[in-house]
């Protein structure tokens, strides 16, 4: 005899287990940052205030904890997209995202590193930057078109993979910024 399928609603989590997630991912991303992605579990835990049980609960492997970290990351790149483009004309809504999109990602070096590790617990990830950040770049894009930028046609995961290269030199974060400010030029040339 088979068992029902359980149709009840999705369990909403309490309100202080989604404090406690939302706790251990902004402590996990200000830990990384600091140490890299290798730090101490117990180190982020305690920034969270809350127990090596509770952050093994939310998040069982550490590929799962750096997974939420760059997701939050992605989905506020993402976010600023609308923002900048309802705050600015588009062509300098676009830039200010890239250089957004480029702070991003040469901050990332560490989460960077994990997920080109060729770890499979960090393949959906790359789906979620196709399906979230090319999109969101997509659209700042084709708004500028619209408003008469002359833009050359790229595809936006390619430029998106060359901000990224830009980004990881070894050179900082100055010379990331100034190499994508030239990228972006030659966008328009």
């Amino acid at each position: 005899m088979s068992t029902p399928p359980d149709t009840r609603a999705p369990r909403t989590r309490r309100a202080d287990a989604r404090q406690n997630l939302d706790a251990l991912v902004e402590a996990a991303k200000a830990v990384f940052a600091e140490s890299g992605v290798d730090a101490p579990i117990r180190s982020i835990a305690e920034r969270a205030g809350v127990g090596v049980g509770t952050l093994y609960r939310h998040f069982p492997q550490r590929s799962d904890l750096i997974s939420a970290v760059f997701r939050r990351e992605m989905d506020a790149c993402v976010d600023a997209a609308d923002e900048l483009a309802a705050a600015h004309p588009p062509g300098e809504a676009l830039d200010l995202w890239v250089l957004r999109y480029t702070e991003f990602v040469a901050t990332k070096r560490g989460l960077s590193a994990a997920l080109h590790s060729g770890d499979p617990a960090y393949e959906p990830l790359a789906g979620y930057f196709s399906t979230r950040l090319a999109p969101a770049f997509s659209n700042l894009l084709e708004a500028a078109r619209a408003a008469g930028e002359r833009i050359a046609p790229v595809d936006p995961e390619e430029f998106l993979g060359a901000v990224a290269d830009l980004c990881h030199s070894r050179a900082g974060t100055d010379r990331a910024e100034r190499m994508v400010r030239l990228l972006l030029a030659g966008l328009r040339a």
